[in-house]
């Protein structure tokens, strides 16, 4: 794919016809990229509409004005194609809550100034063309924009050949990180790594 065919834009500057078509009614259009802003034992009694309605809110789209999204949108040839949830890491309120992304760091999960990416999401026909990497490059200037004083991602470790569901590589390759600028700053498990960038 020809980066320059790419366009990145914040959410809040795509339209949400534009983001239902990302998010779609399978995989990703039932989670709605909510999975990391509610706890576990609240998850279930939010329907499939009511996500959506919570992303619709979070990205504030169709508002060019607002000074606040939820995260990023990517067009392919002008065609709404990917999705990267980046934002505050003290927005996702099930990251707060999970052991494996601060298993040996003793950082405040709090501390405001860390951002976050959580989420890809690349539209059923567009998959496997490498969206993911503009996107991730795009959340790391997006939060250093925005005043964040460092990025993380907690990217998945693929193995060649393996097939790896999107359910499972919904955060991100390890690669994607890498040539975003991020470097491992711990691996908590064997397949995830805990990827940063300090602005």
């Amino acid at each position: 794919m020809n980066p320059g065919e790419v366009t990145v834009v914040p959410a809040n500057q795509a339209t949400w016809d534009d983001i239902q078509a990302i998010f779609g009614t399978h995989d990703a259009g039932r989670c709605m990229c909510q999975r990391y802003m509610i706890r576990d034992m609240m998850w279930s009694s939010f329907s499939r509409e009511e996500r959506a309605e919570r992303l619709r809110e979070q990205t504030c789209c169709d508002d060019p004005e607002s000074p606040v999204t939820s995260g990023l949108v990517a067009y392919l040839d002008g065609e709404p194609v990917g999705w990267c949830a980046v934002e505050p890491r003290s927005a996702y309120e099930r990251l707060r809550s999970m052991r494996t992304p601060w298993t040996g760091r003793e950082e405040d999960k709090d501390y405001d100034t860390v951002w976050a990416v959580t989420c890809f999401v690349t539209r059923v026909g567009y998959r496997k063309r490498g969206l993911t990497y503009p996107l991730a490059k795009a959340a790391v200037g997006f939060a250093r924009e925005r005043g964040a004083a460092a990025l993380e991602g907690y990217a998945m470790i693929t193995e060649p050949g393996k097939e790896i569901t999107w359910g499972e590589l919904h955060v991100g390759p390890l690669s994607a990180y890498e040539e975003a600028g991020l470097r491992a700053v711990s691996q908590p498990s064997k397949q995830r790594v805990i990827m940063r960038i300090d602005f």
